[in-house]
């Protein structure tokens, strides 16, 4: 990753424009072209850099219900649940914590969302019967909002 690769990053995560061509506005702001800034941000992406471009929505403004939930997942499980975990189309992410050594111990957690409390009730029973495992839900009292941006000015042999 060079300068270049560095300064489209940091244009992208500050504020992603809102324009019909976004990645011309990006690839000014980098000084190249926009083909280039498109080739530069799809080797990124291949290269595992880049995950995913796409908005930050906030659920609730939008009506929206949703909640962290956790499971203990025997070990030999954890693949076979992330993967029905997926498959829900209002699961937005699931990952791995460690747990004390105890089969008890909630290992998985997800985050789930849906338009109402019945649907996400709904996905959360359906989560639960198809794995056999209880789901503990955990919802929001207070919610704190953060902002990550990555300082990416480093030098090219970073």
């Amino acid at each position: 990753m060079d300068h270049i690769d560095r300064k489209l990053l940091q244009e992208m995560q500050a504020a992603f424009p809102l324009a019909e061509r976004p990645f011309a506005a990006i690839a000014r702001a980098a000084g190249i072209s926009e083909e280039e800034a498109l080739a530069r941000v799809r080797s990124l992406a291949a290269d595992g850099i880049l995950r995913k471009i796409g908005p930050v929505l906030d659920s609730r403004a939008l009506g929206h219900v949703s909640t962290l939930a956790a499971m203990a997942v025997p070990e030999e499980r954890t693949d076979e649940v992330a993967e029905l975990l997926n498959s829900f189309d209002g699961v937005t992410h699931n990952y791995l914590r460690e747990a004390e050594n105890s089969p008890t111990a909630f290992n998985m957690w997800f985050t789930a969302h849906a338009r109402d409390e019945r649907e996400l009730s709904g996905i959360l029973s359906e989560i639960e019967r198809r794995t056999s495992l209880k789901a503990m839900r955990l919802d929001a009292v207070k919610i704190y909002k953060i902002s990550v941006h990555f300082d990416l000015s480093g030098t090219d042999e970073d």
